[in-house]
């Protein structure tokens, strides 16, 4: 687990400098008492103007302002926080240790906590509930401010234990069962997406690949596939195949697909996609000439480094995290947590998503693989 640190504006010896008679200088920290008395005020009053409370004239705001500015001013980062009531801390806790998923969704949610001078404790629980528990234990005991959980799959996962005060924001996983806020990517809409460029581009016996039937995010994509077939009058090429996220499941269903003779085929991942890629060239099949692909997950090593470059779904996994902070942050400051209201699904049926749960639209990468220029 990483940490970091405050500083103070106390005053504080340091080893100094030697001056040209080879003694040495005492250098300190400006304090808030320095400030007041160049700015020519009291301590509550210069406290007042550097904080933005209180009613105070211009003038002396300013005064202040620039006293500080002047001496080189740093607020105490600990004593703003107890002053607060907040230690302006936040827990991260991730089960990837793969990091695939969760490190864009870390990176977003550090941009969005830095930009409230938040500092993230990240922990790794690996999978080990014993381990999550004693996590969430000792962000209690640090006083952190919040908690944002995230996973490498957005089904519902046992929730982390209730902490009085403390509130929990999950993101690219959720829940189950207690309504806490979520922040997801749109599976679904992604599917409807892919099929729709796929469509745009004159295809018409567009075939799907998925990855494990048993994972809600290879259901849902498949879902906004067939609908947005469904909705161009166009029937799928050949049933939906279920299998495994690997470019071995690739290659082995584009075997099993060829004699439908597909002319597009949407993957439920990059890595099946570069598989699938593999048995279309040994069989002397051109992408995208004859076969045009788009994979998910837009994982540049593997979208980029494919021949050729992969089409892709973007999950906008660190626009994820961006949105879970921005929910802790407001939950943080006591607003209440606006719950996203029921929206037609894409199929046109009204969309079942559990209570507090936002999901954030994906975005097509295109490349050569659907006959565009590589991104």
């Amino acid at each position: 687990m990483a940490q970091a640190g405050t500083s103070g504006d106390g005053v504080e010896p340091s080893s100094g400098r030697p001056d040209a008679a080879g003694q040495r200088l005492s250098v300190r920290r400006a304090t808030i008492r320095d400030v007041a008395v160049a700015a020519g005020v009291s301590v509550g009053t210069a406290s007042k103007a550097l904080n933005g409370q209180g009613k105070l004239r211009s003038a002396t705001i300013e005064r202040v302002l620039q006293a500080a500015e002047r001496l080189g001013f740093a607020p105490n980062t600990l004593a703003q926080a107890l002053l607060a009531g907040r230690s302006f801390t936040v827990g991260l806790i991730t089960t990837d240790s793969f990091g695939r998923f969760s490190i864009p969704v870390m990176l977003g949610a550090e941009d969005a906590l830095g930009t409230g001078q938040v500092s993230v404790f990240m922990c790794d629980t690996r999978d080990d509930p014993e381990r999550e528990r004693r996590y969430v234990e000792m962000l209690w005991a640090r006083r952190v401010d919040g908690l944002i959980v995230t996973g490498r799959r957005i089904e519902p996962r046992p929730p982390v234990p209730a902490l009085p005060g403390i509130p929990v924001v999950y993101a690219m996983t959720q829940p189950a069962g207690n309504g806490a806020p979520a922040v997801l990517p749109d599976d679904e809409r992604g599917g409807q997406v892919a099929a729709e460029h796929l469509l745009a581009i004159g295809r018409r016996r567009i075939a799907h690949i998925a990855g494990p039937e048993r994972f809600l995010a290879s259901r849902l994509r498949a879902a906004g596939f067939t609908a947005a077939l469904a909705q161009a009058g166009v029937e799928p090429c050949g049933d939906i195949r279920y299998g495994e996220w690997t470019e071995h499941w690739g290659r082995e269903a584009a075997g099993l697909l060829l004699a439908d003779r597909p002319d597009a085929i949407f993957c439920g991942s990059d890595q099946i996609a570069r598989g699938v890629t593999d048995t279309l060239r040994a069989v002397g099949r051109r992408v995208p000439d004859d076969v045009a692909l788009v994979g998910f997950d837009n994982w540049e090593p593997m979208a980029v480094g494919a021949l050729p470059p992969l089409t892709s779904v973007d999950m906008c996994l660190e626009e994820v995290g961006r949105v879970a902070a921005q929910r802790l942050l407001a939950a943080i400051a006591g607003e209440p947590d606006v719950e996203q209201a029921v929206e037609p699904g894409h199929d046109g049926s009204l969309a079942r998503r559990a209570p507090g749960v936002h999901t954030v639209p994906p975005r097509l990468v295109v490349r050569e693989s659907s006959g565009g220029y590589t991104a």
